[in-house]
């Protein structure tokens, strides 16, 4: 098992997961911007330059959603997924899914405009427009957080990922003071000793 890996990236995820799993894994790193990303021998094994990128015998995946799916249904044995005919199971669906198609978005606008792109090219009319954006997405975090721990039921992958969001979001400087649900809840995800080794690595 073989994870591409850079710091402060959604590769934190993936080895955040195989932590949880207690699953043996080696690290290939780069850095954030890494030119070796965008080396051909990188681009044969993923074609976007970009990381988390699992290797498991054969098997090839880099979208981190899909290796999150991929390791629980393949090596999970019941773990960290709810059962099909749990009600908790559409639930996991919905909100493993939250993170790429809500929460990223404007993540990706705020990291371009704030981190990546130069002073004179940055347009504080994307930032604002971003940071509401943001802020909605969370909203919702905290709404389905109201009396929960987790987001569907016990901690399961889908913390791993949209989890994973929330907290990058509030590096990214959303303000979580008017959501105290979302608030507690990364701060539990913080504390799980397999996501702090993750972000160590």
């Amino acid at each position: 098992m073989k994870v591409y890996y850079a710091p402060n990236t959604r590769a934190v995820r993936t080895v955040w997961l195989l932590n949880e799993l207690g699953m043996e894994h080696e690290l290939v790193r780069f850095k954030l911007g890494d030119k070796a990303m965008r080396a051909p021998e990188y681009l044969a094994i993923n074609p976007n330059g970009r990381v988390p990128t699992l290797e498991d015998g054969d098997v090839r995946i880099s979208e981190s959603t899909a290796i999150a799916q991929y390791l629980v249904a393949r090596y999970g044995k019941g773990r960290l997924v709810p059962e099909v005919t749990s009600p908790e199971f559409p639930v996991y669906l919905q909100w493993l899914h939250y993170a790429e198609g809500m929460i990223m978005p404007p993540v990706n606008t705020l990291v371009v405009e704030t981190i990546l792109l130069p002073p004179e090219r940055r347009s504080e009319a994307n930032v604002d427009r971003a940071r509401k954006l943001l802020i909605r997405t969370l909203t919702a975090v905290e709404a389905h957080l109201q009396g929960r721990e987790y987001l569907a039921g016990e901690f399961s992958a889908a913390d791993t990922v949209t989890g994973h969001a929330c907290i990058v979001a509030s590096r990214l400087g959303a303000d979580l003071s008017a959501l105290p649900n979302t608030a507690a809840y990364t701060q539990r995800l913080l504390a799980r000793p397999a996501l702090q080794s993750a972000w160590d690595a």
